[in-house]
């Protein structure tokens, strides 16, 4: 028998008829109301971007009520216009979650990156946030989820360096003021990461992100499964910052932020880079926007330049050729004031790689020919060797220049009296030119005592890999050689990337296994042996003198173990 338990209750008096007929009817229209809520009320859809991990999404599937809550995954494999699709099929999304490392800040990619079309880019983003085309998508957004590391990292990526000082010192500013400008352009074209995402979500009322570290998938989601068991029902897209969702998160951490407002000091800013992004305006308007800001400080124009050269690139030989595009084209390339300032400032550049963008966009203008271009190159290496400001990153951007291929342009730089036969770093421009005897000195430098000389070989090898079977049997004996473990270690890491395939200098490597004292050296050794074609050795002798002759590692199984199972097992 089930008892029922009956609380006391007041009894009212009887109400008059007309007063009954009154309560009745408002009773039956507010029942009508409420079952009309219930009908019309449609469940609310969180849209997944599934770049890496598939954990994060198929926990928000498992646990969000179906009756309240659709999961749509708009990434569709194979198919690299897919968000595109999705701003055509006016999908409109209440709360959004994205998984993907996001690590430099531009693209939100994966662990192999074989999937290329699979990636999402920030400017991506910034077109679908930017254009009418896709109105639907991020309008009704209330939430963000943002699993990737740094996507609210507040460091600015984008920095005013000594040259926009020295710019506005030259524009009459004095230094304090000069300074003050400074701040004041970091503060508006700063773009670390959390202000990019809070452009391009604009008057979202949560992002949740991580300001480091984020944890991968498998952690990921047996986290999101913990909130989920222990959270309000209903948060999720409610436009509320989930406090038990940053306590769960937090030690990983996780912070939450607001969309970019019109009220921020920032929104101007964030309409500039609309107009180039916006499909709205016309490919000549852009053209027409672009110059106006070419014409600006140039110290704007230096903040303003990863816009304006993304745009400048994206213009297609297509749309050059309609008249009013090339119209607003000429216009800039006939402006030989705006010019002369940009290749000044270009000139007093601080920073290699910043100062060669400066000049590939002054090709694509139209304000240097593929000769001056050239020209212009090449002064830039020649001055920074004479500044000795000339380092691995000048080796690295010089080598992957394709225009630099020429060794008439190394007997260039050669002339020009800059460069001192003693820095390894200025034989590595010259070899990545072409010069024979540069590459020689990179070839010795590679088996260097100096760790900083090995370095800069590496970075040289990296773009101009081994194809000679003698030299590599060289290098290869002379690492045998080496007697510093450091610059041993570099070196070993070298040759394993060259995936070495010449039998006599893998048995030169194998020779040298026994005779290391470092862990690190050992370590390397398989390392090469590993992506080497070790099935072609006598493997049951390997893997004993691996066993014999191996360094106690403290952490445990290394690469070393990796290797003797293989061949145990091969």
């Amino acid at each position: 028998m089930i008892g029922l338990m009956v609380n006391p209750i007041r009894i009212a008096p009887k109400p008059r008829l007309p007063q009954l007929a009154a309560v009745s009817t408002v009773l039956l229209v507010g029942l009508a109301g409420a079952a009309t809520t219930v009908v019309s009320a449609e469940p609310k859809t969180v849209c997944t971007v599934t770049i890496n991990s598939a954990d994060e999404r198929e926990t928000f599937q498992r646990f969000l009520p179906r009756d309240q809550y659709r999961v749509v995954e708009l990434v569709q494999r194979g198919q690299p216009d897919w968000l595109a699709q999705a701003c055509r099929r006016g999908v409109t999304c209440d709360a959004l979650v994205i998984s993907g490392h996001f690590d430099d800040g531009t693209a939100f990619y994966n662990d192999t990156d074989h999937d290329k079309h699979g990636g999402l880019t920030v400017y991506e983003m910034q077109q679908a946030a930017c254009s009418a085309s896709c109105s639907t998508l991020f309008s009704q957004l209330k939430e963000v989820y943002l699993f990737g590391c740094n996507t609210l990292k507040s460091e600015p990526r984008n920095v005013a360096t000594g040259e926009i000082l020295r710019s506005l010192v030259r524009a009459g500013h004095s230094q304090a003021d000069a300074e003050r400008v400074a701040t004041l352009l970091n503060e508006r074209y700063g773009e670390s990461n959390r202000e990019r995402l809070r452009h391009i979500f604009k008057d979202v009322p949560v992002l949740y992100g991580f300001s480091y570290m984020a944890p991968r998938g498998r952690y990921a989601g047996p986290l999101l499964e913990r909130y989920f068991k222990t959270a309000p029902a209903g948060e999720v897209a409610s436009g509320r910052p989930s406090q038990t969702l940053l306590r769960l998160f937090g030690p990983t951490s996780m912070i939450s932020v607001a969309g970019l407002t019109d009220a921020d000091p920032q929104a101007g800013f964030r309409g500039e880079m609309c107009r180039l992004e916006d499909d709205r305006p016309s490919a000549a308007q852009k053209v027409d926007f672009m110059h106006e800001v070419l014409q600006r400080d140039m110290a704007d124009v230096r903040m303003f330049l990863e816009h304006l050269e993304h745009y400048a690139f994206s213009i297609s030989a297509a749309q050059r050729l309609q008249p009013d595009v090339a119209a607003a084209l000429a216009r800039i390339e006939r402006d030989q004031r705006t010019r002369e300032r940009y290749l000044e400032f270009t000139r007093d550049v601080d920073q290699a790689p910043v100062q060669a963008r400066m000049i590939a966009l002054a090709r694509t203008l139209g304000w240097l020919t593929p000769a001056q271009e050239q020209d212009e190159f090449v002064r830039m290496i020649a001055d920074r060797m004479a500044r000795s400001t000339f380092g691995k990153y000048e080796v690295d951007l010089v080598c992957a220049t394709p225009q630099m291929r020429d060794a008439g342009l190394a007997q260039r730089v050669l002339v020009s009296g800059a460069v001192r036969p003693g820095e390894v770093a200025h034989a590595g421009a010259l070899a990545c030119m072409g010069n024979v005897q540069a590459h020689g000195r990179m070839l010795r430098a590679l088996t260097s005592e100096r760790e900083e000389d090995v370095e800069i070989a590496q970075v040289y090898l990296r773009h101009r890999p081994l194809a000679d079977v003698g030299e590599v049997r060289a290098v290869t004996a002379d690492i045998g050689r080496m007697t510093t473990p450091g610059a041993q270690v570099r070196a070993l890491q070298t040759l394993a990337k060259q995936h070495l395939a010449d039998p006599q200098s893998l048995l030169e490597i194998v020779r040298l296994f026994p005779l290391a004292r470092s862990l690190d050296v050992q370590r390397a050794i398989a390392d090469i042996l590993i992506r080497s074609d070790y099935r072609s050795m006598a493997r049951t002798d390997l893997a004993r003198s691996l066993q014999q002759y191996r360094l106690k590692s403290p952490n445990g199984q290394d690469v070393i173990d990796l290797l003797i199972r293989l061949l145990q097992t091969a």
